[in-house]
């Protein structure tokens, strides 16, 4: 394990390095990258043949962070992310993969700076744009009641949330952020959407998105949406565990194998 500095963090990282493609794997919003393992998220398990980074997202896991909202929008975490890409993988275009607030990180980063990346496997991209100002609220009525109960009331809260049928069987996990940074970190996610339409088009690499049904917070129409505006994309939909359980090996097939 290693630590990288930013501004007001230090972001926790392993690279895991047998040679070939540079690939990126981020988390979801209050989850961490041993979390998302636990979830059957971490796509990047039994990868191969790459140097594999995985980190946790400041705030997040082992990352620290600060009691600062703004700290936990999707554009600085995308800056976190551009940072730590020119430290371990200088001047080579990365492939990214990730669910949820790593997808839109890594929407933002690339729409930032398209040259930095060979590609990408997005999974369960969130709500966003005519979607997002409902859930936005949804989570600083969390983050108040954080503040207001604990983080146990969160915990009994999100409970409560129906399971999409492609989870079925998973196990109970908590979140990896603290109480303390919980109410900035759900604040920071309220104030954040995924980059327009219009700029999202401009990204012009090849890129699986993998989404699921009957998930309100990472609908379908978002999945779509990106689907139709990216020049070279294509939409995978999972209906149960099975096919969630297949996600590993199409990211498989997403990164370039090593040259010969």
């Amino acid at each position: 394990m290693s630590a990288f500095s930013v501004p007001g963090a230090e972001l926790d990282f392993e690279l895991s390095d047998e040679g070939g493609h540079p690939v990126v794997q981020l988390h979801g919003l209050t989850s961490s990258r041993r979390r998302d393992r636990l979830l059957d998220l971490d796509l990047g398990r039994g990868l191969s043949g790459t140097r594999l980074l995985r980190y946790d997202a400041r705030g997040h896991g082992r990352s620290s962070g600060r009691a600062a909202p703004d700290d936990y929008r999707w554009p600085v975490l995308a800056d976190d992310l551009l940072r730590l890409l020119d430290a371990v993988f200088p001047d080579e275009a990365v492939h990214g993969v990730g669910p949820s607030m790593g997808a839109a990180t890594l929407l933002h980063a690339a729409a930032r700076a398209p040259g930095r990346f060979s590609g990408f496997t997005l999974m369960l991209p969130p709500t966003a744009w005519s979607s997002r100002a409902a859930r936005a609220g949804g989570y600083r009525e969390a983050a108040d009641l954080v503040e207001r109960s604990g983080l146990e009331a969160f915990v009994a809260m999100s409970r409560e949330e129906e399971a999409p049928p492609a989870t079925v069987g998973r196990p109970e996990t908590r979140p990896e952020v603290s109480a303390r940074l919980l109410p900035s970190v759900l604040r920071g996610a309220a104030g954040s959407d995924l980059p327009s339409l219009a700029e999202i088009s401009r990204i012009a690499v090849p890129v699986t998105i993998l989404a699921w049904v009957g998930d309100p917070g990472h609908p379908l129409s978002t999945a779509e949406a990106l689907a139709g505006a990216l020049p070279q994309a294509r939409l995978r939909v999972a209906r149960t565990p099975d096919e969630v359980r297949g996600w590993p090996s199409i990211l498989r097939g997403d990164v370039p194998a090593p040259a010969v």
